[in-house]
């Protein structure tokens, strides 16, 4: 039970594996409750470290070495992905990226920065704490990158609807995110939700968090150059035993039986201390702007593996080691083990590493200025270690070393080539009957959980705090914002608009885990388009089964590959040789339980910007007597469709997009865009074009009469989920419009007009009033959480 750590007094100082049989180095290694494989074990002894090792150091390793920590099984396949491009200030390689939106007239850049974690295990277990915690650590990543935290966005997998237990969880996780991200003041501006059976034992939680900063002012997660006499300080909260052995736990199939002692492994969140730290934080940023002291730091979350994570990574990234005495650390209990005080992952906290004639300028900001012991029992800043210049890991509890290793050899972790094989499911198209009332399968599809309107979730989140918020989430296909809107910020970018959107769809994955990632990219990349934005970056959260399975890891490579192909075939608009990058992200494994593993969970977040923002596109019809374009043939690929739900089937055809196409596609439809010929714009998804046209005739009620020719049947013209786009026009831009379409050798076809009488009427087999369906997408979802 890898998050139980519960051990005692009495667990042994040194464990000795060379002289134990396999059984019996098993059985000692779940006697304390330790991550770590038979081999794993071994290999810390006999390659690592060359004796037994300590208990300390086997849980670091256990942390250190997980999936979450150290990407063990993915880290060969991730190679696949861009990382780089002009427009890239930082990669995947600090505690989040940066992507450049905007330049002032020095030609200095302006970074947008970007986390995307998961938190998935702690949901399932302790929804509410599980949900925020999540929050915390992946604000503090941003934040710990010298930049401000501006938005929080979050992409949500429960499992059957109807269960008494989804609910639970759905109103724990929502609750859990609102709890902790409306006290930090932070705008919640995009997200998505499934439901789906095969999520009942293992829900799904990633959050994405957005920061600013301009490129002169990022600070780095590692010791700087010339940083042989630096110290660590440790800020916020004491240390306790809350989280311990959690990145361990995550990194773990998810037994029912073993949820009431997991619990330990979830930390315990205090929003209000960690909005005190980050005013705390940009307050201390400032300080050491106008001293031009930035390079002279690093800054890190203590997330995963806590004190021990945190310190080693900042040391051994800037080439160094480093020593941590825990008599030295705050600490909320007495008599907590060694090994929890380094590795707890007690939330609400950071790590400098700091020149010694700054610690007193910085003890003094936190612990006096900002009075951290008054503001929280037992927070304040503390100095609890130095950096090595040997390369060692050194931990000292009073006249013990606990540890004592090479840093890099704790970092990199245990590295695996699984093996893998690639099964695809048999899935054959259901022989279904054509509808005889399509009036009401568009209803039905309208209260579908996976499209019905996600106001029961949205309302729960503060959307315009800060006052940067254009298009919150729910007014079109990518949440928008202003981020530089304010007079310290110069004039030239205020007007810069950034956008965000988050998506995958389980059931294109459980079909085929290469075309489900490739379907979640595009469909990602189309909502920023949308909006009017160009696409930037990407960020993932990776969630899937457990590795050592080879069927599980085949899905894994198929996605990863599928991701990677995507990417290739999005060009960036002003860098028009460079690919869309993944700039941030994790990899979330284990997501299985003794009933079944979740499907391939390519969770895809897209980072888009544009130079004005008041030029953004939202898909409400604009007016009536204007003329409605399909973007995109329609094809006969309802195989995960929503559509196929309904009948309980999934087929085999899921939307396999030519890549190619689709790049030109994305051009046309910037292109037609920045010329001002879109009056409004909504990507083809769940619900295919008929559920596309409804949503967008809800907020100024109007309708459509529309007719989509072809040869297929008319359910899955209307119905399918081929992915392009409906564009609103005026009449007289249709040729214009209809020339840059040839000219880049895209489809496009005009399918019918806006009417001031609200009925939504489509291919003579529809004709309903618009109101009728907005009450249907209205409460589909409502009324089954109720």
């Amino acid at each position: 039970m890898p998050g139980d750590f519960s051990m005692t007094q009495s667990t042994p100082h040194v464990l000795d594996f060379s002289k134990l049989s396999r059984d019996d180095i098993q059985q000692l290694l779940q006697d304390c409750h330790l991550g770590l494989s038979v081999d794993e074990a071994l290999s810390i002894q006999n390659h690592f470290l060359k004796r037994p090792p300590t208990f300390a150091e086997c849980v670091l390793w256990s942390i250190q070495g997980s999936e979450h920590c150290s990407y063990k099984s993915s880290r060969k396949h991730l190679k696949q992905f861009n990382t780089e491009g002009p427009h890239v200030i930082l990669g995947p390689k600090e505690d989040a990226g940066i992507v450049a939106v905007a330049k002032d007239r020095q030609g200095k850049r302006y970074g947008l920065v970007v986390s995307h974690e998961s938190h998935n295990h702690p949901s399932q277990v302790v929804p509410y704490e599980g949900a925020a915690t999540g929050v915390g650590g992946n604000v503090r990543d941003v934040c710990c990158m010298g930049a401000e935290v501006i938005a929080v966005a979050d992409s949500l997998r429960f499992g059957d609807v109807n269960r008494a237990k989804t609910h639970w969880i759905h109103q724990g996780v929502v609750s859990g995110i609102a709890g902790y991200g409306n006290p930090l003041g932070i705008a919640n501006l995009a997200g998505d939700v499934y439901y789906d059976a095969a999520y009942n034992e293992n829900c799904l939680v990633t959050v994405v968090t957005l920061g600013i900063v301009a490129e002169d002012h990022i600070i780095h997660s590692y010791a700087p150059a010339h940083a042989s006499q630096h110290v660590f300080i440790l800020v916020g909260k004491p240390t306790d035993n809350s989280g311990f052995g959690g990145a361990a736990f995550a990194s773990s199939t998810l037994k029912e039986e073993h949820q009431e002692k997991n619990k330990g492994a979830v930390q315990e969140p205090n929003a209000f201390l960690q909005r005190h730290l980050l005013k705390a934080n940009y307050a201390l940023f400032n300080l050491l702007q106008e001293k031009n002291l930035l390079d002279q730091v690093g800054f890190k979350d203590l997330g995963a593996g806590g004190i021990a994570c945190a310190s080693v990574e900042l040391a051994e990234a800037g080439g160094y080691g480093a020593e941590i005495d825990l008599q030295k650390v705050p600490t909320a209990l007495s008599d907590l083990l060694p090994a929890v005080i380094l590795c707890a992952e007690t939330q609400e906290r950071f790590m400098w590493v700091v020149p010694p004639d700054l610690v007193d300028m910085i003890l003094t900001h936190y612990n006096d200025t900002f009075a951290l012991p008054q503001v929280s029992e037992g927070a304040c800043a503390a100095v609890v270690g130095n950096i090595r210049t040997d390369g060692l890991y050194v931990v000292k509890d009073k006249e013990d070393e606990i540890v004592r290793a090479k840093a890099s050899d704790v970092t990199q972790g245990i590295l695996y080539d699984r093996p893998f094989t690639t099964k695809k499911e048999s899935h054959t198209e259901p022989d279904l009957a054509a509808p005889t009332d399509f009036n009401q399968v568009l209803l039905t599809l309208l209260a579908h959980e996976n499209i019905a309107s996600r106001a029961p979730i949205i309302e729960t989140y503060d959307k315009q705090v800060q006052g940067r918020t254009i298009i919150e989430a729910g007014f079109a296909d990518a949440g928008v914002m202003q981020p530089f809107n304010e007079e310290k910020y110069p004039e030239e970018i205020r007007q810069t608009g950034i956008a965000l959107s988050l998506d995958h769809n389980p059931r294109y994955n459980k079909i085929d885990a290469y075309w489900g990632a490739v379907n979640a990219v595009l469909e990602s990349v189309r909502n920023v388009i949308a909006v009017g934005a160009t696409p930037l970056a990407l960020s993932d959260c990776l969630c899937f089964g457990n590795p050592e399975k080879p069927e599980h890891m085949g899905e894994f490579v198929d996605a990863v590959r599928g991701i990677a192909d995507a990417c290739r075939h999005v060009p960036i608009k002003e860098h028009p040789q460079t690919t869309l990058p993944v700039i941030a992200g994790n990899v979330s494994l284990y997501n299985d339980s003794p009933q079944a593993a979740i499907p391939p969970s390519p969770m895809i977040s897209c980072i888009g910007a544009m130079p004005d923002v008041a030029k953004v596109i939202t898909y409400d019809l604009k007016q009536a007597e204007t003329q409605l374009l399909l973007v995109g043939e329609r094809r006969d690929e309802c195989g995960g469709s929503v559509y196929y739900q309904l009948h309980d089937v999934l087929g085999a055809n899921l939307p396999k997009p030519d890549l190619a196409l689709f790049s030109r596609e994305i051009q046309a439809v910037q292109t037609v865009m920045d010329q001002g010929l879109v009056l409004s714009a909504h990507d083809i998804s769940e619900g295919g074009a008929a559920a596309t046209l409804a949503e967008m005739s809800f907020h100024r009620q109007l309708g459509v009469d529309i007719n989509i020719t072809g040869d297929l049947a008319t359910e899955k013209k209307l119905f399918g989920e081929s992915g392009g786009f409906i564009l609103e026009v005026m009449r007289d831009q249709v040729k214009k419009i209809q020339s840059i379409f040839a000219e880049n050798k895209v489809p496009l076809m005009v399918i019918g007009k806006t009417t001031r009488e609200a009925r939504l009427r489509m291919n003579a087999v529809i004709d309903l009033a618009v109101n009728d369906a907005k009450t249907a997408w209205e409460n589909g979802l409502r009324e089954r959480l109720l």
